[in-house]
């Protein structure tokens, strides 16, 4: 805890989001701008309507690709029953923008920040000659990278928890605190093209919240562990570095680009988006839901976690 500390990393990241989150918040008070004064009112349901609309364009052009076609069927008719609800889905209010923020981050951003974290913390060692100072002290191995684990999953929840309140905090100033009654639809399942609408069930926003910081958390934690997995095996700080960063990037292009190659929902990286699931969201290659997810993930965290304590108890360190 003490090196994390002295590294100073989290303090930069706080500062990254310091800078970013006041940009996206004034973007999102620019977009309500612009919206009151196209339609001259603050009326949701006319930019709802006015969505819809555009939607429906889109999916009647021949230009359209079909897997494009089926997103904008589903939100169509997402969008079209929480006007039959009269329930706005994206209100105002400094919650609702802590909720999309973290939905929208949690695909690559938030992974990105817990990588700079975690991504360095056994192979610093090496690169400080520190490690020999370590192993030779009367304390086994395994406790050694556990004591490393810990760190790290106490500092990627400090990571997730400081995202959540600096975006509530700064967006409020703009949108003001309230929102957190405001109720939310989950339970939508996706059946095809069609949405299946009769699980649904309106939750009040600070639980919504809840569970969806609770996914974020769950994806963080899967990234911290394959960031300290590469640690043990990567001597290479910025090796390390470089490997996970095309790692996630790769996972946010195959996202949009894998639908037909189905063995691609196995990767760790194609189901870091877990929020999606609480909202009706599309899923990268069919047969993917919460649970499968959720599997896949536990999976390789499990394999990360062996392969991390096998390699580190068993390895010679030369030099």
């Amino acid at each position: 805890m003490i090196k994390m500390i002295k590294k100073k990393r989290f303090y930069v990241i706080l500062l990254i989001l310091l800078a970013l989150i006041p940009m996206f918040t004034y973007a999102q008070m620019r977009v309500a701008q612009h919206t009151q004064k196209q339609f001259g009112t603050s009326d949701w349901k006319a930019d709802q309507r006015q969505k819809v609309t555009d939607w429906e364009k889109r999916l009647s052009s021949a230009r359209t690709p079909d897997e494009w076609k089926q997103q904008l069927r589903v939100q169509i008719q997402i969008a079209n029953y929480y006007l039959e609800q009269d329930v706005n889905p994206s209100s105002p209010n400094a919650v609702t923008f802590t909720r999309e923020f973290v939905k929208n981050a949690v695909g690559l951003f938030i992974p990105l920040i817990i990588m700079v974290i975690s991504a360095d913390i056994v192979s610093s060692e090496h690169s400080t000659g520190t490690i020999k100072l370590l192993l030779t002290r009367p304390v086994r191995r395994w406790k050694i990278l556990l004591s490393k684990l810990i760190t790290v999953i106490f500092f990627t929840s400090l990571t997730v928890l400081s995202t959540g309140l600096i975006c509530y905090l700064i967006s409020g100033v703009v949108f003001g605190y309230n929102g957190w009654n405001m109720p939310i639809f989950t339970g939508i399942q996706l059946s095809g093209a069609d949405v299946d609408f009769s699980r649904v069930r309106a939750v009040d926003q600070w639980f919504f919240l809840l569970m969806e910081f609770g996914l974020v958390w769950f994806t963080a934690i899967v990234v911290a562990i394959m960031s300290l997995m590469l640690s043990v095996l990567i001597r290479s700080t910025a090796a390390g570095m470089g490997v996970m960063l095309a790692v996630l990037i790769s996972g946010t292009i195959l996202s949009n680009m894998v639908s037909s190659w189905e063995t691609a929902k196995y990767l760790f990286m194609v189901n870091l988006d877990l929020t999606k699931y609480l909202t009706g969201g599309i899923p990268p290659i069919q047969g993917m839901d919460l649970g499968f997810s959720l599997s896949v993930l536990s999976v390789w965290t499990i394999l990360a976690l062996i392969v991390s304590f096998t390699v580190f108890s068993r390895k010679d360190i030369l030099n």
